[in-house]
């Protein structure tokens, strides 16, 4: 994979577009996407292609176990307060890496903290689409928890690898 290669067609296909290239000339004096979706770390969930959404149309944040953390409160935050974003999506998804380090105790000099909290949303489950799910929903608690005064809506859904399917939890 050769990533300057990569950029070099991205930029190719935006100029060739007039749709995209007046997309990317509007973004250039801000953002205003209505979603931010908070996922998983994992290579095979990209919510920009799940969604089928374009440049700035979703805000997102990516974390290991989609577990939200001290970074990315402040990043919720920025959502909340600057972008204005009208709803908040966690995003889990099957055969998720972190889920599973937990549910085997795996540990991590840098990953436990991680692990530890998905140990803690989850319990004793061991099934791991149960797991997955169960970790969003707490995390979707703890976003609401924290964020006391955002009005817009908070959900959970699972993305299932193997069809494709996002399936609201």
């Amino acid at each position: 994979m050769d990533l300057k290669q990569g950029n070099k067609e991205f930029i190719n296909k935006i100029n060739n577009d007039t749709t995209l290239k007046n997309r990317r000339d509007e973004l250039v004096k801000g953002q205003h996407p209505s979603i931010l979706v908070i996922t998983c770390s994992d290579s095979r969930v990209i919510p920009e292609y799940i969604f089928n959404t374009s440049l700035g149309e979703i805000f997102v944040i990516r974390t290991a176990g989609n577990v939200i953390n001290e970074g990315e409160l402040a990043t919720i935050e920025y959502a909340i307060e600057h972008l204005k974003v009208k709803e908040i999506v966690v995003l889990a998804h099957t055969h998720c890496g972190a889920i599973h380090a937990s549910i085997h105790n795996e540990k991590g000099r840098y990953l436990d903290p991680i692990l530890n909290r998905i140990k803690l949303n989850i319990g004793n489950v061991d099934n791991e689409i149960e797991a997955s799910k169960i970790n969003a929903l707490k995390e979707v608690k703890y976003i609401k928890d924290k964020f006391l005064e955002y009005k817009g809506n908070v959900k959970a859904y699972l993305y299932d690898i193997e069809t494709s399917k996002v399936e609201e939890i």
